[in-house]
């Protein structure tokens, strides 16, 4: 199936140049592109269980409830200071 579009002449003139490094076509390029967008539309956004998280990112502290009243910006100056003094 074809499909026209329109496009700027020096995007494509880049598109030349990436499907050219990449050995392939400005058509596999957009089609690859569209894929991906496509499947991020069709798979919303969802937390990994633990067993589909790299060994290293397990290893990580994970903080307990949030803190309804932590003011961000007075431990960030609080860990300025202790970093770098007054």
């Amino acid at each position: 199936m074809k499909l026209t579009l329109n496009i700027e002449p020096g995007i494509i003139e880049q598109m030349k140049r990436v499907a050219k490094k990449r050995n392939t076509s400005i058509s596999k390029l957009a089609e690859t592109f569209f894929k991906k967008e496509v499947e991020m539309e069709r798979e919303p956004f969802r937390m990994k269980s633990l067993d589909e998280l790299a060994d290293i990112v397990k290893h990580f502290t994970i903080a307990g409830d949030p803190v309804l009243d932590f003011d961000h910006k007075a431990e960030y100056h609080k860990h300025l200071e202790e970093k770098y003094g007054s």
